[in-house]
């Protein structure tokens, strides 16, 4: 008996919807593959080879959404996932105090593939492991190193999506990541060091244009000195951030609070509502007039750059904040009317077959600016410079934030002295981007990504990247930290 195609998946579960006298339905229908090697202090810890298929139907009945989705993958399931979906759906109207009005949208027809050079299918097991082991030997060359870590990651996405409107979208996407990180030990302290690859839409060339063996010794060396390095005193510094710090403090301090679900009070887990209400829309001041953010979903081998989003809406560029001022949010066709568009802006996405889509945060980048990093650190007298992520904590407006890093150096008249430990800095996020008067040009721009941004109960895991040049801020509070970080 041949296995039915997508296409009458699609069609079954279709015609039921419409015969149920729903105004809209689709269906996601999903097999994704995922590889994960994980190296520990000189040995493979870890493999991981999994795959997961699956469908889910979503239903808007008399302005009420229902959503159902099974991992039987056969037409008999069909008609029974379909039938609960607008089962729910019906209960919801009957509750429903606000109706659910869908933004339009064009209808359709289309294929997305990402770009890979080098499938990670094709290249062999013992050539991956030996990577990592080969790195994990250079770490550990170092003396005073006495934890290691190595890893690869890869996942493939094949999707198909199909709504009542006629649109229909496959999908076949897949991205790359790979990392390091150096534990050193000195009179009873640790500290680490990593070197992460962004997670971008590539193949396994991510990996082999990230030459971890070589990083391997910097980063060693440097786990070393920051562990002997002096504590962090307290006050006032100007800091210079690079671009894999930046994403992290872009995604919680901007990212979060642009999503509209979160402004309108729809969603409020994971230290989720905003201080970015509708009524802050092109007067709030977040920034200094040198801040540009802007949501790119097009991007190239970015991860939010999927061509299309789980309604259907084609991926755009957009502004969140134009020379200083907040103009822009994260929407979904649901929400976009609540502001006066009339279109969405495609960020809404599912993390898998068995999930609704919801509103998730955008491809948000800092705009370059003219600088060079060296004019940038040049103009401190009294700084410090942050590499990589580290700690953080933000409330649930994402208004006042602490974030630390994952290397620290000293800035004296101009220059980078030393490295120092336990840097931890604080403030409210309009302050701290206002005090940005700086930030490097387009040649020192890196993209770094997230693919476990949490959102939504049950929790999902948003993926998005996040780009940017290195950038000044001037006059920040910074804190001694409790321990290393």
């Amino acid at each position: 008996m041949s296995t039915p195609s997508w296409e009458e998946f699609a069609d079954l579960a279709l015609t039921r919807v419409r015969a149920a006298g729903a105004e809209y339905g689709d269906i996601r229908i999903q097999h994704s593959m995922i590889e994960q090697i994980r190296g520990e202090d000189r040995r493979i810890a870890s493999m991981r080879d999994a795959e997961d298929s699956g469908f889910g139907i979503r239903v808007l009945y008399h302005g009420a959404w229902g959503f159902a989705a099974s991992s039987i993958l056969s037409l008999e399931e069909v008609p029974r996932i379909a039938n609960l979906a607008v089962e729910i759906a019906k209960g919801s109207a009957s509750i429903a105090t606000e109706k659910v009005r869908l933004a339009e949208e064009p209808v359709y027809h289309d294929r997305i593939v990402t770009s890979v050079r080098i499938d990670p299918r094709t290249v062999s097991l013992e050539r991956k492991t030996g990577l990592l082991m080969e790195t994990m030997e250079i770490l550990h060359g170092q003396p005073g190193i006495v934890r290691s870590r190595a890893d690869i990651w890869w996942r493939r996405d094949h999707k198909r999506f199909v709504s009542t409107e006629g649109t229909v979208l496959d999908f076949d996407l897949s991205a790359a990541n790979g990392g390091i990180e150096a534990t050193a030990l000195s009179d009873g302290r640790f500290a680490t060091r990593s070197f992460n690859t962004p997670y971008l839409r590539q193949g396994y060339e991510l990996i082999e244009e990230a030459r971890l063996p070589q990083e391997a010794s910097r980063v060693a060396k440097q786990a070393v000195e920051k562990v002997k390095a002096p504590v962090v005193d307290a006050g006032q510094y100007d800091l210079v951030l690079d671009p894999e710090h930046l994403s992290l403090t872009m995604h919680e301090s901007c990212g979060h609070p642009s999503e509209l679900d979160r402004a309108l009070g729809y969603e409020a887990n994971f230290a989720g509502t905003s201080f970015l209400t509708p009524d802050t829309r092109g007067t709030f001041h977040f920034g200094s007039p040198q801040v540009t953010l802007v949501a790119d979903n097009t991007e190239p081998g970015t991860l939010a750059a999927t061509g299309y989003d789980d309604d259907g809406v084609a991926c755009q560029t957009w502004d969140i904040v134009r020379n200083g001022v907040f103009v822009g949010y994260c929407t979904n066709r649901e929400v976009a009317s609540r502001i006066g568009e009339t279109r969405s802006r495609g960020s809404n996405r599912a993390d898998s077959w068995g999930s609704v889509p919801i509103v998730r945060i955008a491809n948000i980048g800092l705009a370059p600016g003219e600088a060079t990093l060296d004019q940038l650190i040049g103009d401190v007298k009294r700084g410090i410079y942050i590499e990589g992520h580290g700690s953080y904590s933000i409330d649930q407006r994402r208004y006042n934030f602490q974030f630390g890093g994952d290397a620290f150096w000293l800035i004296e008249n101009g220059r980078r002295t030393h490295m120092l430990r336990d840097v931890i800095y604080h403030g409210i996020t309009p302050e701290f981007w206002n005090r940005c008067d700086g930030i490097a040009d387009r040649t020192f721009r890196q993209q770094h990504g997230f693919i476990t941004c949490g959102k939504g109960q049950p929790v999902q895991s948003g993926w998005m990247t996040h780009a940017a040049s290195p950038a000044r801020f001037r006059r920040v509070q910074v804190i001694r930290g409790e321990r290393g970080t």
